[in-house]
């Protein structure tokens, strides 16, 4: 079995400082095999954002799979957004927009969804869609596979569509293809863990689809601050989430949600 601690959205620029050091504590507690952040590392794309970003990371556990957001892209910084959207985040964060990790029993690839002609849509593109294809195809069948984007491929019902990656059913057909088990992402600051059969009819298949909340911001939404831990083996995947309670000042622990894999189908079952 294998443990993701899966953050999101941690927007440092508009950081409560409050939970970083009980959020690194009970994160290093948890002794995750991979660490995962998907997106949105900065409010504004600053160097300022960037570093304190990095220096929280690097008080987390190793290794980490790291994929930017819309909000690392700098905004009003017009000559940086279009003519090098993620000079900073490659300066600060990491150079790979592209980051795996891969073992015997699990693999993660990375996918950058962020764009500069957009403000906060995202989208992936022929050559990425392939390169995760070629990757995923070079591996045994019993490994688990996992695709980590900032923007979401499925969502939950009631969600605003736009919020869906550009070109998601074209990726989707790939990852059926690919056998992909899991889609990790964040942006919409709330959680949500099912399976993409509801929006595609795909023979079969359908993967299960995990978003975080944003796990430091101020920018709440409504949800309370909070991250996932994900414990996988080849048929089996529960999703803990993990909420901020103010009366505690502590993460604490708030709902599983179990997944059993029949063929190619995920669908929730009791949790493990």
């Amino acid at each position: 079995m294998r443990t993701l601690v899966h953050l999101s959205d941690l927007h440092f620029g508009r950081v409560d400082q409050a939970l970083l050091a009980p959020l690194q504590t009970l994160v290093t507690r948890l002794a995750p095999d991979v660490l995962v952040v998907s997106g949105d590392l900065t409010q504004r794309a600053r160097s300022a954002e960037f570093i304190a970003a990095r220096a929280f990371l690097d008080t987390l556990p190793g290794p980490q799979i790291v994929v930017p957001g819309n909000h690392d892209i700098p905004l009003y910084d017009v000559a940086g957004r279009f003519f090098a959207p993620l000079r900073k985040y490659q300066r600060h964060v990491t150079l790979d927009l592209a980051p795996e990790y891969v073992d015997e029993e699990i693999a993660l690839l990375g996918v950058n969804t962020a764009r500069s002609l957009t403000f906060k849509d995202g989208r992936i593109n022929r050559q990425q869609i392939e390169q995760i294809q070629r990757r995923f195809a070079q591996l045994a069948p019993e490994v688990v596979r996992i695709v980590v984007s900032h923007h979401p491929f499925d969502l939950p019902a009631g969600a605003d569509e736009n919020s869906l990656v550009l070109r998601a059913p074209q990726a989707m057909q790939a990852f059926a293809a690919s056998g992909v088990d899991l889609l990790l992402a964040g942006h919409m600051h709330a959680s949500h863990s099912g399976d993409s059969s509801q929006r595609y009819s795909l023979g079969g298949y359908a993967a299960l689809v995990v978003q975080a909340g944003t796990a430091t911001s101020t920018r709440g939404r409504g949800e309370a601050n909070s991250f996932n831990v994900i414990r996988i083996d080849a048929s089996h995947i529960q999703v803990e989430r993990y909420a901020w309670v103010a009366a505690t000042a502590a993460f604490e622990s708030a709902g599983h949600a179990g997944f059993r894999r029949s063929g190619a189908l995920w669908a929730a079952v009791a949790a493990l």
